[in-house]
């Protein structure tokens, strides 16, 4: 029964995460976004995009510590609510009232995203603690592949309802329906295993045995490796957050406005793709070795964004989705790695600001220059740069946080 329940668990979160990856597309929405309720100001309307991603950690931290208080199951119950009213109260906003697009979209819509987020990866690695990696792999990989299932309809969506600038409204609204059914039917399978669980797994050959490393949210917080982790997550995730929020929009640019939803496509699809692979990965090369590896990866395809013309735009933009994939899979099963699994979900969540701060910055960062390319693509380089920059960094940060571990063996 009890691998039956893991499974069901495995694919409901695999389900909840598919809807999630919604957030990927962002930028289909960006250019009507920005005409229509901020006056042209991508970096008014990425904001929007940015408060959701931030306020994913907030969610986070609040779903797992009512989840170790309550259960999974009605977190993610509560997630899926808060979630569909956030979309639904977007679709509702105007130009008059273009700061509510923050709130409903923004925060609603982020922390009811972090609700369900960490909940569901937290409920798959402790069924399955022998392979955090590819299990992570397997439940975000659905994030990803979100991306690519709704990117074309909510691209559809958007034109049926009248095209950019009128259609985005009536378009959150299908996607507040979408969220409350998927996220309340797949609550009712979401379960954490009983106590003794892996005791009794014949088929793991690891023994689960109560050890030092299940720190509360608490005791890690007085460590030095949690703000190590913190700070390279936010670094790392600096490339992807600049290009998943404008990749139409720089394709658009760049002359390729009929075929700009592939940059959405490729981005969402290779994102999935890393998730999964890096994981598996991970569980080889061990977690601070993958990061490393997809560092380096990002600082040189950084460097590459200006410099790529007609479709090796596309190019880029899947290899720097590829990559990130590996980090928010490595991430994830590195926390519970060092942290243990027992209050995981509530950990993560304080890992997420490091994603969270990036979010914010980002966004900022990205906006600001594609304000000042806004009839030369080329001029948003230094955005790149200072993403390639921040990668170098992360590197330092993981090498720093090796050491660490090593000398607490």
């Amino acid at each position: 029964m009890n691998k039956r329940q893991g499974l069901f668990s495995v694919i409901a979160a695999v389900a909840i995460q598919l809807t999630l990856g919604v957030m990927y597309v962002w930028s289909v929405f960006q250019t009507g976004i920005a005409n229509t309720i901020f006056g042209g100001d991508n970096a008014a309307a990425g904001l929007a995009f940015s408060l959701l991603l931030a306020t994913l950690s907030i969610g986070g931290i609040a779903g797992g510590k009512l989840a170790a208080k309550y259960s999974i199951r009605l977190v993610v119950f509560l997630g899926g609510i808060i979630l569909s009213a956030g979309f639904f109260l977007a679709s509702l906003v105007t130009a008059n009232i273009s700061w509510m697009l923050w709130i409903t979209y923004g925060i609603m819509g982020g922390v009811g995203m972090g609700f369900t987020y960490s909940t569901t990866i937290a409920c798959a690695q402790k069924w399955y603690p022998h392979k955090k990696g590819f299990v992570t792999g397997v439940v975000i990989s659905a994030l990803g592949l979100g991306g690519v299932v709704f990117a074309p309809i909510v691209e559809n969506l958007i034109l049926s309802f009248g095209g950019t600038g009128v259609g985005e409204s009536k378009t959150f609204m299908v996607l507040s329906a979408v969220f409350l059914v998927v996220c309340t039917v797949g609550s009712l399978f979401m379960k954490t295993p009983p106590e003794g669980y892996m005791e009794h797994n014949a088929e793991s050959n690891i023994v689960a045995a109560k050890t030092d490393k299940d720190y509360s949210p608490r005791q890690m917080l007085k460590t030095s490796q949690f703000y190590l982790i913190v700070i390279t997550f936010a670094l790392a995730g600096m490339c992807w957050l600049m290009m998943i929020g404008f990749a139409k929009p720089i394709a658009i640019a760049k002359g390729l406005e009929r075929t700009a939803t592939i940059g959405v496509l490729a981005a969402s699809m290779f994102n999935s793709i890393g998730r999964l692979f890096w994981g598996t990965i991970s569980d080889k090369l061990g977690r601070i070795n993958t990061i490393i590896i997809l560092l380096s990866g990002t600082v040189i395809v950084s460097l590459l964004v200006n410099m790529a013309n007609g479709y090796w735009i596309f190019v880029l933009i899947a290899f720097i989705a590829f990559f990130y994939g590996g980090f928010a899979t490595g991430f994830p099963a590195l926390t519970a790695d060092i942290f243990g699994t027992k209050y995981v979900a509530a950990n993560f969540g304080f890992v997420l600001l490091g994603y969270s701060t990036a979010a914010i910055i980002s966004s900022q960062i990205a906006g600001y220059y594609k304000n000042i390319a806004r009839d030369n693509i080329d001029l948003m380089f230094p955005a790149f740069v200072i993403a390639s920059c921040c990668a170098v960094a992360g590197i330092i940060m993981m090498m720093i946080l090796r050491q660490r571990i090593n000398e607490l063996k």
